[in-house]
């Protein structure tokens, strides 16, 4: 079974969700200062906005993210994943980026968009730091 195949197999793809949105709301509230600041109101103003968004998105998005780490995961090699997601932290950043700008591009996500745009600029340097978690939290999912 593929990476992919593995994270979106009906049987593991609730828990595989759960992870990833807990380890989405672990980072949001892991951070300080002004930039802290802004990702956490437009976090708690997204979670208000929709019920659930977090998982729901995250299920939604599911597909998309396996695609983009699959390449990565595959080419690992023994390296321990997160491990290897930190070496490689830049290119996988955007790999993951790219996935949340398509879908903020879409006509049906333009309130998540407004919300999303003004804090896109640090998201990079906040999905690098949270490579290693996000790895940890979705190895234990891959046959």
């Amino acid at each position: 079974m593929s990476f992919s195949e593995s994270l979106l197999d009906p049987a593991k793809r609730p828990q595989v969700v759960t992870a990833i949105a807990t380890v989405i709301d672990e980072e949001v509230n892991s951070k300080g200062g002004l930039g802290g600041m802004a990702i956490k109101g437009a976090y708690a103003s997204a979670k208000k906005m929709k019920d659930g968004i977090v998982p729901k998105g995250t299920d939604a998005m599911l597909p998309d993210i396996a695609s983009a780490l699959e390449p990565f995961w595959n080419a690992k090699g023994d390296q321990d994943f997160g491990a290897y997601l930190s070496s490689r932290s830049a290119e996988v950043a955007d790999a993951l980026l790219a996935v949340a700008d398509a879908k903020a591009e879409s006509p049906d996500n333009a309130a998540i968009a407004k919300l999303y745009k003004p804090i896109r600029g640090k998201a990079k340097g906040y999905v690098e730091e949270a490579l290693p978690r996000l790895a940890g939290a979705i190895t234990p999912f891959v046959s």
